[in-house]
């Protein structure tokens, strides 16, 4: 059968055209101008960040906060293995070495005792990611950091308008990194945005940004020419997708509010099939608010992951799967190390399964991918007892 739900569906508010037709009258559609600010300083308010830098990408923006951080070789990076290589290859350029730890079997984000287990003299930052735009333990893992006087950077790729205790995801680190890419809650099909939350790295952090060079000081009129300064790279965001991005900002809450909606709609549709111990919904511990980015759902095992998998599929609903853990891939055993045990994140790699989630998802098909999912696994468990065991 062709699939009849898609996975992800690009959203458009309906204004970006109309932006991309002022930063066309702007006459500047390079990186840094009019719309680019207005971008920047919503960010800044709504996360309360010492500054925000727009990118081309949310691995641009963690590239930079590589950078920032002074890793280098003989650095460890602690990270899950749980994670996009993005997260892994921004340090990994830098010549540090990734050290993958394991994840909470609740959120799937990082265990702050694996982290403290994993902790050495070489240890030089700590990366968080939040799956899921779900919150990870940040009081425990800023303690960590700073007994081992690392930089926590937030890989918040997933986690723009979510919240830890209050506190914006992205804005609790010394830097946080957000991805705007077309399936995340505010898209501009490619983007993201580097968080400074240190003031002491702000001035740098624009340095690296603009090529390696004082240009931003220079448009400011607080020097009479801009020479390169330090390291940088191309990382700017364009006025064309910052056009973009700024009709989705407009519209955030109107946004989030859709997500979380479709997030509940699931949520409370499956709880009857988590009681009778066929699957486990996701946990969102009561300090995080989370942002609708995706609906995940454990297994009771591997092999019951792919039936349901294929059961989907055939029933025309695109389910699919993520990651594989970094630490058993070739870059990740060349370019990092495990530290310890991390059976149970591949186990819960193996066990995950991820439903279609998008703004304007009609409530009917939600509705259908549920049935769906009870129907497969009811026919299973009938065959092999509750949650598929004999």
């Amino acid at each position: 059968m062709d699939v009849q739900i898609p996975f992800n569906q690009p959203y458009a508010v309906g204004s970006e055209l109309g932006y991309v037709q002022e930063a066309l009258g702007h006459g500047q559609l390079s990186g840094n101008g009019e719309i680019t600010r207005r971008c920047a300083e919503w960010i800044e308010l709504r996360c309360g960040c010492e500054r925000a830098l727009l990118t081309h990408s949310c691995t641009g923006a963690l590239e930079m906060a590589a950078l920032l951080s002074g890793v280098g070789p003989g650095d460890e990076v602690i990270m899950p293995s749980f994670t996009f290589p993005s997260t892994a290859n921004a340090f990994a350029l830098r010549g540090a070495t990734c050290v993958f730890v394991d994840v909470c079997e609740e959120t799937l984000n990082l265990d702050p005792e694996r982290v403290r287990e994993a902790v050495t003299a070489r240890t030089k930052a700590i990366v968080p990611v939040h799956y899921s735009g779900v919150g990870c333990e940040m009081d425990a893992l800023g303690e960590i950091a700073e007994g081992a006087g690392a930089t926590v950077i937030e890989d918040a790729a997933q986690g723009i308008l979510a919240s830890f205790r209050g506190r914006a995801l992205g804005s609790i680190g010394a830097l946080g990194a957000f991805s705007f890419h077309e399936t995340k809650t505010l898209s501009s099909g490619e983007g993201g945005a580097l968080l400074v939350n240190d003031p002491a790295l702000v001035e740098r952090a624009e340095i690296l940004l603009e090529k390696g060079t004082d240009r931003a000081a220079f448009f400011r009129g607080e020097i009479d020419k801009y020479t390169w300064r330090d390291l940088g790279s191309s990382f700017l965001m364009s006025e064309i997708t910052a056009a973009f991005l700024w009709a989705q900002l407009e519209s955030a809450d109107s946004i989030l509010a859709r997500r979380t909606a479709t997030w509940e709609r699931y949520h409370r549709a499956l709880a009857p099939l988590e009681a009778e111990g066929l699957l486990r919904r996701p946990v969102v511990p009561a300090e995080c608010e989370h942002n609708g980015q995706g609906y995940w759902l454990l297994l009771p095992t591997a092999a019951e992951r792919d039936r349901l998998l294929d059961g989907l599929r055939g029933a025309g609903v695109a389910a699919i799967f993520h990651y594989v853990p970094l630490h058993g891939t070739a870059a990740g055993r060349r370019f990092g190390r495990a530290a310890g045990d991390l059976a149970r994140t591949d186990e819960l790699a193996a066990r995950m399964l991820r439903l279609p989630l998008w703004v304007g998802l009609p409530d009917a098909d939600v509705d259908r991918a549920v049935a769906a999912v009870a129907r497969e696994l009811q026919a299973s468990s009938a065959g092999l007892g509750v949650g598929g065991r004999p």
